[in-house]
């Protein structure tokens, strides 16, 4: 996948830890992983989900620290068959587990992967052949960083916790289910929420269970996926312990395209029908479209426990897929402006200020729940809590002088109310925009 061009100004160290980034993953990569990258590239939706949801900062931001990020092995779902937890493929699904210690060896932080999703039989074939569909191509050990950094500098709340990164290979946010494998003469396994139970059942066991305090996180899908399962991850804890969740980049909007059309809205109606998510759902009613059961405006409506919303105001995945496809500007009219902001025309930063309307409207009931929170930088980015250079460090997004993992542990343990929306962009210097090469083909 190709990375973003050298950026400027602030942009720039995150540009060179993404290099940094692509170079070691050559080195380590199996065949499998770099075959799954080749496939990603190959489909528009598919790869800048997982680009934007990997870290850009691999080595955790050593070079102020003198140490690497903590390499972590990947566990296999025990009798997955048994279970009904299958990948796409019918493989079974993983995640990697790093033990707490001291004073965090009682408390959880899951983190669910994102990854998009597939809105049809050919998409998500290609999903069984990468490691978003299938553990046969995942990495054998993933490096921890941003929320799940063991290094204190980068991650002062939650760096001794017992920490777990949970793989993504479903397709539709850890919340599909279809008994049916055979699908046109192939075999698929749509069993995102099997794969939610069974991963939960073994963390369950190992200790989750007597937890002090727990947090759901999630990037991007992982983030609509934390949104979905927030309650019940709370009903698996004890009563009297601590449970929130954040969802990072997962606040997709249903908008309306710069061509007029609804194209979130679209795709994630197939998604739905395919994977048999209405009657997931006890939000969806016979009135909505089956896409719209899927946005996080409908979902957060319903949610009891707490939850921090971390979004862009300006999402690098939205603008260049829901907001300015390119199926929707035939006429390229707009390709500069989705790969470098800073060359949106004037009256293409109009249309991403009212974007950014968009999703404060969107977050309205949000904004009077009082034990809820949110953090909405002006960047051009999509996830940010895996990244240590915008998790955490000298160099971090602010917004009212606060990185992320400030905003977010003052949250998490009522130290103070976070509900902090930023300025519009270009106003904060301090965002590390995302600035891409080329636009990514189907």
């Amino acid at each position: 996948m190709p990375p973003p061009s050298p950026p400027s100004s602030a942009s720039a160290p995150a540009s060179r830890h993404l290099r940094l980034w692509l170079r070691r993953r050559g080195r380590a990569g199996a065949a499998g992983a770099t075959f799954a990258v080749a496939l990603l590239a190959a489909a528009l939706l598919l790869t800048l989900s997982y680009y934007a949801s990997a870290p850009l900062a691999s080595d955790g931001g050593s070079a102020a620290t003198g140490r690497s990020p903590a390499l972590v092995g990947l566990t296999l779902v025990r009798r997955a068959q048994e279970k009904g937890a299958l990948c796409l493929d019918g493989s079974a699904p993983g995640y990697h587990l790093q033990r707490g210690s001291g004073t965090g060896s009682q408390s959880w932080l899951i983190h669910l992967e994102g990854g998009g999703w597939c809105r049809n039989l050919k998409s998500c074939a290609s999903r069984q052949r990468s490691m978003l569909g299938s553990s046969r191509y995942m990495e054998h050990q993933v490096e921890f960083t941003g929320i799940l950094s063991d290094d204190k500098s980068q991650n002062p709340d939650f760096y001794n916790w017992n920490k777990v990164k949970i793989r993504y290979c479903d397709g539709a946010s850890f919340s599909g289910y279809v008994k049916e494998e055979l699908q046109n003469g192939t075999r698929f396994y749509f069993r995102g929420q099997r794969i939610w139970e069974a991963v939960m059942n073994e963390l369950v066991f190992k200790g989750l269970r007597n937890a002090k305090q727990a947090f759901l996180t999630g990037c991007s899908a992982g983030g609509l996926a934390t949104y979905i399962h927030c309650d019940a991850f709370r009903t698996l804890l004890p009563k009297d312990s601590r449970v929130k969740c954040l969802a990072d980049g997962g606040f997709f909007l249903n908008v309306e395209d710069i061509s007029g059309k609804r194209t979130m809205q679209s795709f994630y109606s197939d998604v739905v029908r395919l994977q048999g998510l209405r009657e997931r759902f006890t939000h969806c009613n016979s009135n909505m479209e089956p896409g719209q059961c899927f946005f996080p405006h409908e979902v957060v409506k319903h949610i009891v426990n707490p939850v921090f919303i971390l979004n862009p105001a300006y999402d690098a995945w939205q603008v260049q897929h829901a907001l300015a496809p390119e199926a929707s500007d035939p006429q390229h009219s707009w390709l500069d402006c989705r790969l470098d902001i800073a060359k949106c025309s004037s009256e293409q930063l109009e249309f991403l200020q009212g974007f950014r309307k968009e999703l404060h409207d969107a977050i309205r009931e949000v904004k009077q729940k009082r034990d809820w929170g949110f953090y909405i930088n002006s960047c051009y980015v999509h996830c940010q809590s895996l990244n240590s250079i915008t998790w955490h460090s000298p160099t971090s997004p602010r917004v009212n002088n606060k990185s992320i993992a400030e905003a977010v542990g003052d949250w998490f343990f009522d130290r103070r109310g976070v509900k902090e929306i930023d300025c519009e962009y270009p106003c904060n210097p301090t965002c590390h925009n995302l600035v891409f090469t080329k636009p990514f083909k189907i």
